[in-house]
């Protein structure tokens, strides 16, 4: 087994400002040697550790999905010493990535159930990665109904539009993008995202939901699964909560007795109600 430290080589073959104030920028990675990649074998949800020599690494959800093959996408928040280290990097750059890192979203458990995917802001990363997986051709059938509600304070900030738009053609997802207020030019759908779940009303019945979002979000949309009927094993959520090593050594992002980088980031809402509201 590859040491957990080392982190694989990786050249950086494209990068794209996402959101009109810069602060997201998606970086796409390629292995630069190639059976590194056959050993980054990872499922949607997982994370990594993304670093740069010198200045230290970030764990960063993964937003690609493997349908897409070898390269790996990342879209990274300009918040720190790294990140801005990151967000100054170009095309042909070498870095670092060690992983993949925690648990995944479970899609195996999810098969033969509807889905409802719900977004806030930039956590719609691994997400994305999700409803890529269950969309290609090998997947789409083992699913049942798709739900994906996505929303951003505004339209130049929100994430992959090449992605979600594509997905609104088609008719076997139901995209449901939402801003918080309207603003000219915009012709998608205006409110908050606690709201349009309530629009939406997604039925319970053989259902599981995947929520990630700015904590206000998840706060406020919760209580809308509660009232329409759903359970808390039925609601999967993704967690960040001070990762540092990875792995469960350092002891940062513990939870009680969980530790959200080994035993997360995926938690039910049937789990997270067992453990101490920390998070």
């Amino acid at each position: 087994m590859k040491n957990p430290y080392i982190p694989y080589p990786v050249r950086i073959s494209k990068t794209l400002v996402e959101t009109e104030d810069k602060q997201l920028k998606s970086f796409w990675l390629d292995f630069i040697n190639p059976d590194d990649a056959k050993g980054f074998e990872y499922t949607p949800g997982q994370f990594a550790e993304l670093s740069v020599c010198g200045f230290g690494e970030v764990p960063i959800g993964i937003a690609s999905s493997p349908t897409e093959g070898d390269t790996l996408l990342f879209t990274v928040n300009k918040v720190g010493h790294v990140t801005r280290k990151l967000h100054n990097m170009a095309e042909g750059d070498i870095m670092g990535v060690r992983g993949p890192l925690g648990n995944s979203y479970p899609l195996k458990e999810m098969e033969g159930k509807n889905v409802v995917i719900v977004a806030g802001g930039f956590a719609v990363t691994t997400l994305r990665a999700t409803v890529t997986w269950i969309l290609h051709p090998d997947n789409r059938d083992k699913y049942g109904k798709i739900d994906f509600i996505y929303g951003a304070r505004t339209p130049g900030l929100l994430l992959y539009e090449d992605q979600w738009s594509e997905w609104q053609k088609r008719d076997d997802i139901d995209c449901h993008v939402t801003i918080d207020r309207a603003v000219d030019g915009w012709n998608g759908l205006v409110g908050f995202v606690p709201t349009i779940c309530e629009q939406v009303a997604p039925k319970p019945d053989n259902a599981v939901a995947l929520i990630c979002g700015p904590p206000v979000m998840i706060r406020f949309t919760q209580p809308v699964f509660d009232k329409l009927g759903w359970q808390p094993e039925q609601i999967v959520m993704s967690l960040e909560n001070r990762m540092k090593c990875g792995i469960g050594i350092c002891g940062r992002c513990n939870v009680g007795p969980e530790y959200v980088c080994k035993d997360g980031p995926v938690f039910t809402k049937a789990q997270l109600d067992k453990l101490p509201a920390e998070y």
